[in-house]
């Protein structure tokens, strides 16, 4: 890679960072452009991670200072997602070239059809939710195939824990926020060790993106961005088609 590509891929990282942090799906960012920059698809899935991994150190750290945290229900849905990040991981590594490519594009397709059906909604941190969880015990269970899915492609998978903090469990969306980093960084730790062994990590591309990602994290822990959010949204979606339509017509 040249230097402007890394220069390049530290913001594309920042801004996935921040839309992750804030609801979800920054990997659909930076996943096809990893590609585009010539990484084949298994190993950008793994380099991924390492980014993952820092910015939600940087985002529990950030919730943690503003006095948002329950280490204690975080760390057990996170266990809950172990077993099914592994496996998920595994079955990753055996996806490789034009097959993962166009597995992607389809993951990108249908989460930017439910990012725009929730964005839509426009909730508020509060609404229709508490700061004491219910229904742990299906909360829970539901992590096993949270963790199945983020063990094998990660991009989106805070829309699906959104879905379950919240609907679910009844938590307000700060709280859900606050735990889904936590979970996504106890399960996302395992995953990395999976493709690690794998040698489907280039850490060297994987600390650049975590720079970008770690930053855009923190912003998202300290502010709500509302002006322009309507252009930036569009934008968003026009990016992600182009990407995903890229991907679909790739030879490898």
């Amino acid at each position: 890679m040249e230097p402007g590509q890394y220069l390049l891929l530290a913001a594309v990282g920042c801004l996935a960072g921040f839309i992750n942090v804030m609801a979800g799906g920054g990997s659909l960012l930076t996943l096809p452009v990893m590609i585009f920059f010539g990484i084949p698809g298994a190993v950008a899935n793994g380099t991924n991670r390492v980014a993952i991994i820092i910015q939600n150190i940087v985002a529990v750290a950030g919730f943690h200072r503003q006095g948002f945290a329950d280490f204690r229900l975080s760390l057990s849905l996170g266990l809950c997602a172990l077993p099914g990040s592994v496996a998920g991981a595994l079955l990753a590594t055996k996806v490789t070239g034009t097959l993962f490519n166009r597995i992607l594009a389809g993951v990108m397709i249908g989460v930017l059809l439910l990012m725009i059906k929730q964005w839509k909604k426009k909730p508020t941190p509060d609404a229709g939710g508490s700061h004491r969880p219910r229904n742990l015990l299906w909360g829970h269970l539901c992590m096993v195939a949270v963790g199945f899915y983020g063990g094998f492609i990660q991009a989106g998978v805070g829309f699906i824990l959104m879905a379950i903090l919240h609907r679910v469990m009844g938590l307000d969306l700060v709280r859900v926020n606050m735990h889904k980093v936590f979970i996504v960084l106890v399960f996302t730790s395992s995953a990395l060790i999976t493709f690690a062994l794998s040698g489907q990590v280039w850490w060297k591309v994987g600390l650049v993106l975590a720079a970008g990602n770690a930053t855009g994290g923190w912003i998202g822990t300290q502010v709500a961005v509302k002006k322009g959010e309507r252009w930036i949204r569009v934008i968003f979606y026009i990016a992600i088609s182009a990407m995903a339509i890229r991907l679909l017509v790739m030879n490898k």
